[in-house]
This record gives C-alpha cells, sequence and structure tokens, in this order.
C-alpha cells in the first residue's frame, strides 16, 4: 500500500506557452514564431507529464508552412504524452493564430478577442505606371515562364492572377481540414466559416470556433485547483543574440509586427 505524505505532493504544474506575433521563418529582422525556434520551448513544455499544456496567443498569423509545423509538434506531444492542451486568445487568433490555437483541445477568448480568418492572402504592389511616368524600363529576363510571377513592376496579368488562386486553393484546403479536424462537431452548421470572416468574442463561441469566454489563470484554478503552478515558457535568446541583436533590428522587427498586427486595428 502506497503512503501519501500530504506536504510532499507537489501541486499540478501547467506549462504556459506564449505565443505572440506574426508567424513567419524569421523574417528580414529575425521576429516571428517560426517551428525552429519554438520547437525546444513546446518539447520543454511537455517534459515529464505536467496536468496540462496551456498556449496564450496573440497572433494575427503569417506563414501557413509554420502555423501547420508548430500546431503539428503541439499534437503529437500532447498525443503521445497523454496530455490536454488548452488555448486562450488574447487581442487576436485569425488565419495562422486561429490554427495554432486548433491544436489545443479547447479554445478560451476574451469578450473581444478577434477569432477567426480562415483564408490565405496574397499581397502586392502595381509599380509599372510609376516606372513609364520616369522614362525606366523595366528588363526581365527569366528561363522559365513563371519565374517572374507577379512581378510588382509589370502590368497584372490575369495568367498570373490564376495562377495564384490556384496556389492558395489547396493551401485553403489543408486549414480548412485542419479546422474541422480538430473542431469536429462544435462547428455551426449553418454559418460560412470559412470565407476568412473574423468574429469577436461570444460571436465566435456560438459558431463553435470557441468553447467560452474564460481567462487564463481563473480557468486554469477552476480545472486544476487553486494551487496549481502555471509556468510560463520563453523564447531563450543566445549570449551571442543578446551581445550582438542591434537597436534597429529590434524596432524594424516591431514594425513588421505591429503591420500584421493593424490588419486587425490593434
Amino acid at each position: 500500500m502506497k503512503i501519501r505524505i500530504p506536504f510532499l505532493n507537489k501541486p499540478p504544474l501547467v506549462p504556459v506557452i506564449r505565443l505572440q506575433g506574426a508567424i513567419g521563418s524569421g523574417g528580414r529582422f529575425g521576429a516571428g514564431l517560426n517551428d525552429a525556434a519554438l520547437a525546444p520551448l513546446i518539447e520543454r513544455a511537455f517534459k515529464g507529464k505536467p496536468a496540462a499544456v496551456a498556449l496564450a496567443i496573440n497572433s494575427p498569423g503569417g506563414s501557413a508552412a509554420q502555423s501547420s509545423l508548430i500546431a503539428a509538434r503541439i499534437r503529437r506531444l500532447a498525443d503521445e504524452k497523454g496530455v490536454k492542451v488548452h488555448a486562450f486568445v488574447e487581442d487576436v487568433a485569425a488565419s495562422g493564430g486561429y490554427w495554432l490555437a486548433c491544436a489545443a483541445d479547447d479554445i478560451w477568448v476574451d469578450d473581444s478577442s478577434l477569432v477567426g480568418s480562415i483564408g490565405v492572402i496574397f499581397a502586392g504592389f502595381g509599380f509599372h505606371e510609376l516606372l513609364a511616368r520616369q522614362g525606366i524600363e523595366r528588363r526581365v529576363i527569366t528561363a522559365g515562364r513563371s519565374k517572374s510571377l507577379a512581378d510588382p513592376f509589370l502590368p497584372e496579368k490575369s495568367e498570373d492572377v490564376a495562377r495564384l488562386k490556384a496556389l492558395q486553393e489547396p493551401i485553403h484546403r489543408a486549414f480548412i481540414a485542419h479546422v474541422q479536424a480538430r473542431r469536429g462537431t462544435r462547428l455551426s452548421q449553418s454559418a460560412d466559416l470559412f470565407n476568412a470572416d473574423i468574429w469577436v468574442g461570444q460571436q465566435a463561441v456560438d459558431l463553435g470556433l470557441a468553447d467560452g469566454v474564460a481567462h487564463l489563470v481563473p480557468r486554469m484554478k477552476a480545472l486544476y485547483g487553486d494551487k496549481v503552478r502555471l509556468a510560463p515558457m520563453g523564447q531563450r535568446r543566445s549570449l551571442v543574440q543578446r551581445l550582438t541583436g542591434s537597436a534597429m533590428g529590434a524596432a524594424m522587427a516591431e514594425v513588421e509586427d505591429r503591420a500584421a498586427f493593424a490588419r486587425f486595428g490593434l
């Protein structure tokens, strides 16, 4: 018979992984959530067998591939360890940010959280008229007719638009499949959830995109007791990164991040 000594029993541990910012391979200035950078942090969160893992999400989205890789890593470890994952949305979990949220077993939002944007976007500029006014001639030599696809310095071509849409479609289908697989019958059957619309707080709950309105600390206490230990997990920067990181690079990274959030008025 096992003898339990109450004061030696540790309270339940819930590591909290913060997923903050745009999702990408790293950006020109080193910013962005990506699988390579997050892998050690996620592995550490699932080390041993915690009571659960919480995701604190505040992301406007970004790379579909990186979103998929990060979410798949979380799910693989959760399934291997038999650990439940809870997602808590702060300002926004849109596009790739919602892809990450769907890696959790349940999703909780604030009344003012923005959720959804289940779609794919390609954005660019057209400079051909500006170049013409300035007397600048664009010269491009390629091997392969698609090498200059959607060149911003040339007039838009209908065949380029068709090609880009053809590239977007399988990514959109993969996103939809991920959401449907993770949310299942909780999703509303009467609403068009996959047209890239966004919803606020309780609206997302009513549509089945989220499970309720709740905040991380009180919800974790309600589920795992008042003595639950919440362990924040942040990305670690090496000594070299800390010594060589420039103020200009940090500032430009912030500009990139804020531009992504600005699409949602944040």
